[in-house]
């Protein structure tokens, strides 16, 4: 493991709220109770449009991180630890060890999203990995992953665009041969 647990799973949590862009899954308050549950966020809940539109406001955001440079990511995770007043604490609850919450759990979801966010890519940034940052290498794809492999061999998102291209490639062989 390259990160503590919890920072891989907001890494990831984080991808595929800024994936959803792309895939269209965010588009209801069932889609991001479903998105919430999925990725287990806990703490209050508006449950209403206004806290989507949050949200996906948020995802616009995060999308950014997949496109700058490490001093502008840097100053992006700093502004969004100020601007929710990230105060991290260790906690344990539900099937979760000792891990970081930085906002309390009144706060909106977005907010709590944003600064889980923010910590998880301040261990990224500490650990001089931004690179594990990418966007996803097939052509016809905008998605985004974090890539958590040992050697650093992910190359494509988790929407079947691996399985696509190789089948495409496969196929090309086949026609040539």
């Amino acid at each position: 493991m390259l990160f503590a647990h919890d920072t891989e799973t907001s890494l990831q949590s984080m991808a595929a709220l800024v994936n959803t862009a792309t895939t269209g899954d965010l588009e209801t308050v069932a889609d991001l109770n479903d998105f919430c549950h999925a990725w287990e966020f806990t703490g209050s809940r508006a449950l209403d449009r206004e806290e989507l539109d949050q949200v996906r406001a948020l995802r616009t955001r995060l999308r950014t991180l997949w496109d700058t440079s490490e001093l502008g990511t840097v100053e992006f995770v700093n502004s969004l630890l100020t601007e929710y007043e990230a105060l991290p604490q260790l906690v344990r609850h539900d099937h979760w060890s000792w891990h970081l919450h930085a906002t309390r759990p009144s706060d909106p979801l977005a907010a709590r999203m944003a600064v889980e966010a923010a910590m998880a890519m301040v261990d990224v940034i500490r650990a001089e990995e931004l690179g594990r940052l990418r966007l996803c290498a097939a052509d016809d794809c905008e998605a985004v992953l974090v890539d958590l492999s040992r050697n650093r061999s992910r190359r494509y998102c988790d929407l079947g665009c691996g399985n696509r291209v190789n089948v495409a490639a496969y196929r090309a062989r086949q026609r040539n041969a």
